[in-house]
Order: structure tokens, then C-alpha cells, then sequence
């Protein structure tokens, strides 16, 4: 481990007046806002100068140019040293927003929020978050130049930083994320960490005494420490020295002040979370020879030079775009899938020749038809690429013959996440935030684990695809800890998430279509390990279409109108049918809806829900989940079957018996509410 002192040279003034303006933006942003995160602005403000003066590539009239470094901010609650980054190097973000920082409507809300400020790359808040998406990013970069790149035609050559706090390294996700970065040698991936030693009970001795620094070279990470982050050279020569260690990801701890400048709150946890006040804004403006009036002040020596930014990304880009011009010549196929890639468009033909199972070919797991369909896009998808978090095997995740992505075969098609559920969301988010269409595997009930970036990637509107396999007390013998109860409400409980649990092979297939047609958004398979009969689409050729409506008649009467519905998800589905059978010869009409996806389903036109699900007939749902839910789709009078306890260890088909989901009892319910509606 080195340790970083600027002997070399002192601050500039013009380098005092950019790094104060910084400061004293974030410091009047959150005095008018009257509320917000300044004491990171003030500390960090330095070390965030020198990356974003001396080092990092990007260009601010061109937000989005593929080849830009990319820059996460972990610790969102200090946005507003971002905001007063892409403020001042010319982003499109004007100094009026910045005046009405977490305000309504405003592009500077009160964390960074990735489609709403010009040059955030990630939606980032809780802490750790952004560490794992910064993870997944290069990654990205990695897996995209092993593909792309060619002798003498380098297109894909950027790096991914992270600033970060003490919180973000508190968070168990952070251990997960670096742990995994430096098995796989992410050499482009550099973590700035702001150890200012305080968070908001006191300082981090109260809880975070651990040795952080020899916790990354554990990790092997390569490691340095900046002595004072005020020193811009320090941390200049630090990053210099991160961007020529190849072979591991780097971290940099930057001691910092939080607050700094403040006479009164600096090193304090009062200058966490709070505004300064009058008073002490005042006499932290004269502390650092700043004027007390205008507020929102951006000396123009400081604009002028924050500004020049704008020609050096300008000439970046000019240059890498002549380079990918003589790559078009050299590889055009090459250069025009690039491109598809670049643009987030889904290649000609990717859902051609989509697989029909029969029912001989069953019972199948729809595990093993989802399997099916990860190896059949593989080859057509470059950006197509995951993984499981240690249960390939069991989920169906591995694509055969694709090698695994290790630092000596980046080309491998398989990521091996290892037991971590948290970082695999993570690491998916930012995968998908650099472009590509990451798919992650994990048994349903371990969803719980992945929670928290699934939700982020719904706020971003990312194209993840988690693959939950096990998906019910179906599961059998391992009992209540690994059999999912409440996990299809939870995940359906987010907005934007889709969820589909397909009831058989066909309907997989047609699962996945959805899936990876879906651009806006996460989307969840919810797939059996059990065998399950296999639909003849020859009886049901509305299926595929269905599917993408959500839900359809699977089965109907021959009667104008049913007297009843029994409604059905997954392995319920051949439940619903095996009672509508018996339901027939006890003389009942019964129309079967299957309902893969409850969110497109409520998307669907109300005259077509109306005619899945006429007004008037009494409906009888049935799934192997919590009942609450499904309770705010039907009136109070209609019947939900399903599981309201944990689960138990026995084979499955003991513990669906003994929880009343047989053909008898679904009978059972439905005579019963039919009899209520006589």
C-alpha cells in the first residue's frame, strides 16, 4: 500500500477559486433548499476536481458517447457535487436548476437520478448501490472489448470510477461487489473513497473500525492512500498511478473533511445532512475568502476554465471517432453490430425459429425450457450475457459451450457471480446501464437478497432478466427457509417490475420473447423445478399471443358465458384443469384463464379484460403464494386457494396436498362459491 503526499506542488489559486466555487454551490443549493447533504460537497470537492480536471474523459455536449469513462457516484446524497461538476464543464444542466435543488420538477432532485440529469450514469442513493453498478460497468467495458476490439483497432477503451463513503463501504453489498472485482482483475475500474471518518450518529469509530485499506488488498485490489484530499496534485499523481496497474481494480482512500471550511461543523456529523445556516455559511464564506454575496457565484475565471471541458471531450471524441471510422473500413459487420449494440436495438432475426414443445416431449421443468431459451439466444445476442449467483446447474443458467468469464478468457459467456445475490442486482444494474442485456439467476426465495437493486432497476428502467427458479412449497423437501410464500406478492408489490411465472414449456418460450422484447424496464421469470405437463399449443393457438397479453382463456365452456372462472399462474394452471374436468362432470361450466403476468395484463384495454374476465361470473384463483394480493383484483366475494403460512419439509407433492392444493379441494372451493352465488 502507497501513500500519496503532494510534495510536487502546491494548490493553484485557480485551482483554490474552481474548487471554493464547487463548495459554495452545493452550500447556497442547500441553504435555499433548506435541506440536502453538504458536508461531502465541501470535503470532497478537491478530489473530485482533480478527476474531472486532469483526468476523466468525457464530453459534456455528447453525454452519451460510447466511448466516454464513466463516472458513479455511490454516495448519492452528496449530488450536489456532481450537479456543480456538470454544471460548470457544460453539461446541459443550467445554474437555474441547481437554484432549485430538490424542487419539484427540477433536474437536480435530492439524489442523482439516471434519465433526468444530463451525465449522471446511475440512479444511486442507497449506499453500496453504486460501488456494485461502478462493478458491473466494467465488466461491461471488459466483456465489450474482448468482443470488439481488434489489433491496432481499439474502439472500446474507457475506464469506470467510483466516488464512495465510509456508508458505502459499511454496506455488506460493497464486500460483495469488490470482492468479486478483484477476482476477475477489473484493471479499469478505480474506487475513490472519501474517508472522512464521520457519518450521522458520530464519528465511524462508533461502528466501522475495521482495517478498510488491507480489506481491499485482501480482496486484491490494488491499494493507495492520499494523505490530505485537499492536495489536487496528490490526488492526481494517485489516479496516474491507479490508471497503470492492468491486472487489478484500484482503490484510492482520500482523507477527507467533511464540511470543510465550516469553523464550527467541520469533522462534525452536524455537517452531514443539515444546512449550515445563516450564521455559519456566513462564516465559513469568510473562513475561505469567498464573498457573501451574490449567492449561486461562479467567478467567470473559473467558468472559463471548468468550461474548456467542453473542447477537450470535443477533441476525444474527434478522435474516436476517426479510429472507429477505420475500424468500419477494416471490420464493417464488426462496426455495424457495435452500433445495433451502442443503440439498445435488438438484431434482425433474434426471435426467429422460437421453439414448440409437444406433449410428448414432457413433463419438463420450466426451468429446463427457460435453459432452452438462454442457449438459443446466446449466439444471436452479442450483448446477451449472464449468469447465476452459484446455482447455474439448478437454474438453468449456464449456455453450453460458452466458456466462462474469467480474466483469462473475457470472452466467456458464462459470469459466475458466486453466493452473492446483492452484488449479482448490482452488478446487473450497471451492466445493463452500459448497455448490455445482463440475465441473473438465484432460486425465488433468495430474491429477498436481491431486492434492493431490483427496485433500482425498475427506478432506471433497465432491461434486466431475472431468472427465479423453485418458485414454490412445490420445491418439496427442503423446506419452509427455501420454499417461496411471499415473494410473487413482494416482487409484484414494485412498480414497473414485470413478473411472469409461465405454466409450462410453451409458455416459456414465449415468457422469454416478452423478456427480452421488454426494453422499458426489469423483468422476473418465475420458473417451477418441477416437472410439469406440457401444453399442446395445437389445442391452445392463442398461447404465445396470450402471453403477451398477460393473461387469456386457456380453456373455455361451450356456453355463452361461463359460471365461473377459475384464474391460475404456473403449476396451478394444470390444477385449474384437472378440477375444470371434474367440475364438468359434477355439471359445472368453467372457463380456464391462465395469468403468466399480472402488471401486462392491468396494461390491457378494459374491453379486453372485460372478456377475459366478464363482470358478473364468480372467479376462483388459485396459486401457490400468499392470498393478499389477489384480493385486490376480485371483489370480496370471490375465492382465492393459495398459502398463507410457511411451508414444510416434504416431498412436494406431500406439501401441496397438505396445504389444499389438490383437484378435491380446488372442487371443493368452487361448488362453495358457487353456491354462494346461486
Amino acid at each position: 500500500m502507497t501513500t500519496v503526499s503532494a510534495t510536487i506542488s502546491p494548490n493553484t489559486p485557480l485551482d483554490e477559486l474552481c474548487i471554493n466555487t464547487m463548495r459554495f454551490l452545493a452550500v447556497d443549493a442547500v441553504q435555499k433548499a433548506k435541506s440536502g447533504h453538504l458536508g461531502m460537497p465541501m470535503g470532497s470537492a478537491a478530489m473530485a476536481f482533480a478527476l474531472w480536471d486532469r483526468l476523466l474523459k468525457f464530453n459534456p455536449r455528447e453525454p452519451a458517447w460510447p466511448d466516454r469513462d464513466r463516472f458513479v457516484l455511490s454516495c448519492g446524497h452528496a449530488c450536489m457535487l456532481q450537479y456543480a461538476l456538470l454544471h460548470l464543464t457544460g453539461f446541459d444542466l443550467p445554474l437555474d436548476e441547481i437554484k432549485r435543488f430538490r424542487q419539484w420538477g427540477s433536474r437536480c432532485p435530492g439524489h442523482p437520478e439516471f434519465g433526468i440529469t444530463p451525465g449522471v450514469e446511475a440512479t444511486t442513493g442507497p449506499l453500496g448501490q453504486g460501488i456494485a453498478n461502478a462493478v458491473g460497468m466494467a465488466m461491461a467495458e471488459t466483456i465489450l472489448a474482448a468482443r470488439f476490439n481488434r489489433l491496432d483497432h481499439v474502439i472500446v477503451d474507457h475506464y469506470t470510477y467510483c466516488l464512495c463513503s465510509d456508508g458505502d463501504l459499511e454496506e455488506g453489498l460493497s464486500s460483495e461487489a469488490a470482492g468479486l472485482a478483484g477476482h476477475l482483475k477489473l484493471g479499469k475500474l478505480i474506487l475513490l473513497y472519501a474517508d472522512n471518518r464521520i457519518q450521522i450518529e458520530g464519528g465511524t469509530d462508533l461502528a466501522f473500525t475495521e482495517d478498510r485499506e488491507r480489506r481491499f488488498a485482501a480482496q486484491e485490489w490494488h491499494v493507495q492512500q492520499v494523505a490530505d484530499g485537499n492536495e489536487v496534485e496528490a490526488v492526481t499523481e494517485a489516479i496516474r498511478s491507479a490508471l497503470s496497474v492492468e491486472d487489478r481494480p484500484s482503490l484510492i482512500a482520500v482523507r477527507t473533511h467533511i464540511g470543510y471550511g465550516s469553523p464550527h461543523k467541520q469533522d462534525t456529523n452536524q455537517a452531514h445532512s443539515d444546512p449550515l445556516g445563516d450564521e455559519e455559511v456566513l462564516l465559513t464564506k469568510q473562513n475561505l475568502g469567498w464573498p457573501v454575496e451574490p449567492t449561486f457565484l461562479v467567478p467567470p475565471d473559473a467558468l472559463a476554465h471548468f468550461r474548456k471541458a467542453v473542447e477537450r471531450g470535443s477533441r476525444w471524441q474527434d478522435e474516436w471517432n476517426a479510429r472507429f471510422d477505420a475500424y468500419a473500413k477494416a471490420f464493417p459487420e464488426l462496426a455495424a453490430e457495435y452500433q445495433r449494440v451502442v443503440k439498445r436495438e435488438l438484431p434482425v432475426g433474434w426471435d426467429a425459429t422460437l421453439p414448440s414443445f409437444a406433449p410428448s416431449q414432457g413433463p419438463m421443468a420450466t426451468r429446463i425450457a427457460s435453459g432452452k431459451m438462454i442457449n438459443l439466444f446466446s449466439p444471436r445476442l452479442t450483448e446477451f450475457i449472464g449468469g447465476s449467483a452459484d446455482l447455474g446447474p439448478s437454474n438453468e443458467t449456464m449456455v453450453e459451450g460458452g466458456g466462462d468469464f474469467q480474466p483469462a478468457t473475457r470472452s466467456g459467456r458464462n459470469i459466475h457471480f458466486g453466493v452473492r445475490e446483492h452484488a449479482m442486482g448490482g452488478l446487473m444494474n450497471g451492466m445493463a446501464l452500459h448497455g448490455l442485456i445482463p440475465y441473473g439467476g438465484t432460486f425465488l426465495v433468495f430474491s429477498d437478497y436481491m431486492r434492493p437493486a431490483i427496485r433500482l432497476a425498475a427506478m432506471n428502467g433497465l432491461h434486466t432478466i431475472y431468472v427465479f427458479t423453485h418458485d414454490s412449497i412445490g420445491l418439496g423437501e427442503d423446506g419452509p427457509t427455501h420454499q417461496p410464500v411471499e415473494h410473487l406478492l413482494s416482487l409484484r408489490a414494485i412498480p414497473g417490475l414485470l413478473v411472469i411465472r409461465p405454466a409450462d414449456a410453451n409458455e416459456t418460450v414465449a415468457a422469454w420473447y416478452l423478456a427480452m422484447a421488454h426494453c422499458e424496464g426489469p423483468v422476473a421469470i418465475v420458473l417451477s423445478r418441477q416437472k410439469l405437463p406440457i401444453l399442446d399449443q395445437a389445442n391452445h393457438p392463442e398461447m404465445a399471443d396470450g402471453v403477451q397479453m398477460g393473461g387469456y382463456v386457456l380453456a373455455d365452456s361451450d356456453t355463452e358465458q361461463p359460471e365461473l372462472i377459475l384464474v391460475a399462474t404456473g403449476s396451478e394452471v394444470h390444477l385449474a384443469l384437472a378440477a375444470r374436468e371434474q367440475l364438468a362432470n359434477q355439471g359445472a361450466t368453467v372457463r380456464i384463464v391462465s395469468m403468466p403476468c399480472i402488471e401486462v395484463f392491468a396494461r390491457q384495454s378494459v374491453t379486453y379484460r372485460n372478456a377475459v374476465l366478464p363482470a358478473g361470473v364468480p372467479r376462483l384463483m388459485i396459486e401457490a403464494g400468499v392470498t393478499l394480493g389477489w384480493r385486490s383484483y376480485f371483489d370480496s366475494t370471490d375465492t382465492v386457494v393459495g398459502v398463507d403460512r410457511f411451508g414444510a419439509s416434504a416431498p412436494g407433492e406431500t406439501v401441496m396436498r397438505e396445504y389444499g392444493l389438490t383437484v378435491d379441494d380446488v372442487c371443493q372451493q368452487a361448488q362453495r362459491l358457487l353456491q354462494n352465488r346461486g
